[in-house]
């Protein structure tokens, strides 16, 4: 109990001390549930607009999920639909973030990303991609033939490619962990090991029953949990990633319609075996069903991975797993096979049995196989009706390069 008596007593010193019946009740002023990229994010945009913010995350440490199993690519917001927040948001957030980085000397680089059409068919595509970026305010795309790409990238192999200069690569545990520092010299207070099991719409507002992590690793299917904690918050901002959907599910008295389905996607990683780079852009196909396709990407030592592939999954296997991040990130070393006649479309000399397994991660999707895919959904009261409580829901790529961006968007719309 020793992390939960912390955060029931960093209310109480607050001020927030609630009434006890039962489980300890305690009021909060803030509280953001997740502790990813996202989370940190709108937990540090909240202390500076001067909100006593508590942070709960059921994991260990911070940005265990999605957030730490990425591409780590600052994105440009070429792919994204005009108008949608994926598109408004990653080009504010991508500014948001290389000011960020430089000011607190965050590792990062801004490489550039070749978009490359490998195919006839595929060239048209690349002409659509950019007229799209356009409208989305990136207007620095340069179309490029295959022979100009291929100067910048002897390895490479393509009939036309799209240069996008400004899409780079950022150290994500570093900026994690500067924006932690942030939230938590303005006041913040995080609690990990902390899991959220249920939320309710009560007479005295929102209500946030809480537990220990530990003490739902043997938890039953289907039998009740009873909170050790239950905290009052005025706020309540749900980012808890790869659960915030199954979390909006157990909030009684929220309207179910405003929830909408969960869909999972892992994609896995294969690493380069060879130390020395191959390329020094970052090089991506055309978009495919599910994801923007195996792409080329480098690390900030210059460690080429390949990846993400889609592999649609179940998820976990009942809500308290999916609280706990009990998800299979396993990989498959057979799904290599796979990989190769991908990358020789525009790699044509990567070498038998170079691919080693790297790592997996798991995409927040609101849309399912063959379905067009979901923006952003960041929902407050307007939407659903319940004070206090903003939902967000979908946060897969572009979140990392959206992130502050999402942030500064929720201080502006839901703060009171």
């Amino acid at each position: 109990m020793l992390p939960l008596r912390r955060l029931a007593g960093a209310c109480r010193r607050r001020g927030l001390a609630g009434i006890t019946s039962g489980a300890p009740r305690e009021a909060a002023d803030a509280v953001v549930v997740g502790a990813g990229v996202v989370g940190l994010a709108v937990a540090r945009a909240l202390a500076m607009a001067g909100r006593e913010v508590v942070v709960v995350e059921a994991a260990p440490s911070f940005g265990t999920g999605t957030s730490s199993r990425n591409s780590e690519v600052i994105h440009a917001g070429i792919y994204y639909p005009p108008g949608s927040l994926k598109a408004s948001l990653c080009v504010r957030g991508r500014e948001m973030l290389y000011k960020y980085c430089a000011e607190r000397e965050i590792p990062h680089k801004q490489l550039g990303k070749l978009i490359v059409a490998t195919g006839v068919a595929e060239t048209a595509k690349l002409g659509m991609l950019l007229k799209n970026a356009k409208e989305n305010g990136v207007d620095d795309l340069q179309m490029m033939e295959g022979s100009e790409a291929m100067k910048m990238e002897p390895e490479l192999r393509c009939l036309k490619a799209l240069l996008s200069p400004r899409t780079g690569i950022v150290d994500s545990h570093s900026l994690m962990l500067s924006l932690l520092a942030d939230a938590e010299n303005l006041g913040t207070t995080i609690s990990y090991n902390t899991t959220v099991t249920n939320g309710y719409v009560g007479d005295e507002g929102l209500e946030l029953h809480i537990s220990e992590s530990k003490e739902l690793e043997n938890h039953s299917v289907g039998s009740p949990v009873s909170p050790q904690l239950i905290l009052l918050p005025k706020l309540l901002i749900n980012s808890a990633g790869l659960s915030a959907v199954p979390l909006a599910k157990r909030f009684h008295g929220l309207n179910e319609v405003s929830v909408p389905p969960a869909y999972y996607a892992r994609g896995c990683y294969f690493t380069l075996s060879q130390t020395k780079s191959s390329f020094t852009h970052l090089i991506y196909p055309l978009p495919e069903d599910g994801g923007i396709g195996v792409h080329v990407t480098l690390d900030l030592n210059g460690l080429v991975r390949f990846g993400p592939d889609v592999e649609w999954i179940d998820g976990a296997k009942d809500v308290m797993s999916c609280f706990l991040n009990r998800f299979d990130y396993s990989i498959n070393p057979t799904r290599c096979s796979k990989f190769y006649p991908v990358i020789r479309k525009y790699f044509p000399n990567l070498k038998d049995d170079s691919l080693k397994p790297g790592y997996s991660g798991i995409r927040p999707k609101l849309s399912g196989p063959g379905q067009p895919p979901s923006d952003f959904v960041i929902q407050g009261e307007d939407i659903h009706g319940v004070p206090g409580l903003v939902n967000l829901f979908g946060i897969e790529s572009p979140g990392l390069t959206s992130s502050l961006a999402i942030a500064e968007y929720i201080v502006s719309r839901y703060l009171r």
